[in-house]
C-alpha cells in the first residue's frame, strides 16, 4: 500500500495488523490508542461470520466512531469526586485519541491530510492567525486535555473561530468530547472518499 492510497475494503480481513493500523493513520491520526481501541473491532467485522460484513471504509469509520463514542461513556468526569481507575484509564485513552489531531491553524502540522484541510487558514495575516492561536489557547485552558477539532469542510476562518467560540461559552466538557468524536468521524469518511477516488 502506498502512503496515500487505500486498498479496496474487501483486501482487510487479509491485511497484517500494520497495514491496517496504517489506514486508520491515513482516515484519523496517528494514535497507538486509536489503533488498540479500533483493532479488534475491525478485525471482528472483517470474519466472514460478522453480522454486518464490512463493506465499505465508511463502515469501518462507523465502528471506530461506536468504539470511541463507547470509550466517552466509559470515561471520568471532572465533575466525579473519586473516580475510579478504569475511568481515569478510560479517560487518559480519549485524550490520548483527541489530541493526535493538529491544533487548528498550527504552522506545523505532520500529516498531509490535515495541512490539506486547513490550508485556508494558513492563508491569515499576522493578526488573525495571532486571534486563532489565542481562540485555541482559551479552548484548551476552558477544556484542560482537550483539542478543539472540527471538521473544517471548506468553512472560512471566521466560521471556524466563531463555533470555536460559541462551543467555548457552551461550556460543556462531555460535548466537547462528543462534538470531536462526530467531527473526527466526518473528517475520516472525507479523507476516504478523496483517497480511494485518487487511486480511480
Amino acid at each position: 500500500m502506498s502512503t496515500l492510497s487505500l486498498p479496496p475494503i474487501s483486501a482487510l480481513a487479509t491485511l497484517p495488523d500494520e497495514e491496517i493500523t496504517n489506514i486508520l493513520d491515513l482516515l484519523f491520526e496517528p494514535s497507538r490508542e486509536l489503533h488498540a481501541l479500533s483493532l479488534p473491532a475491525i478485525r471482528a467485522a472483517c470474519v466472514p461470520t460478522a453480522p454486518t460484513p464490512l463493506a465499505s471504509y465508511d463502515a469501518l469509520v462507523d465502528i471506530v466512531r461506536a468504539e470511541l463514542l463507547t470509550l466517552q461513556s466509559q470515561v471520568a468526569t471532572h465533575s466525579e469526586p473519586s473516580p475510579t481507575q478504569a475511568r481515569l484509564v478510560a479517560k487518559s485513552h480519549l485524550l490520548a485519541i483527541l489530541g493526535a489531531h493538529p491544533r487548528l491553524g498550527a504552522k506545523k502540522v505532520e500529516s498531509a491530510q490535515s495541512a490539506a484541510e486547513q490550508a485556508q487558514l494558513q492563508q491569515t495575516s499576522e493578526q488573525e492567525a495571532a486571534q486563532l492561536a489565542a481562540l485555541n489557547a482559551e479552548y484548551e485552558s476552558s477544556f484542560p486535555g482537550l483539542r478543539y477539532v472540527v471538521f473544517v469542510n471548506g468553512r472560512s476562518r471566521d466560521v471556524i473561530m466563531q463555533n470555536m467560540r460559541e462551543r467555548i461559552e457552551r461550556g460543556i466538557y462531555s460535548k466537547e468530547e462528543l462534538e470531536a468524536i462526530e467531527a473526527m468521524a466526518c473528517i475520516a469518511k472525507d479523507r476516504a472518499a478523496k483517497l480511494l477516488q485518487a487511486s480511480v
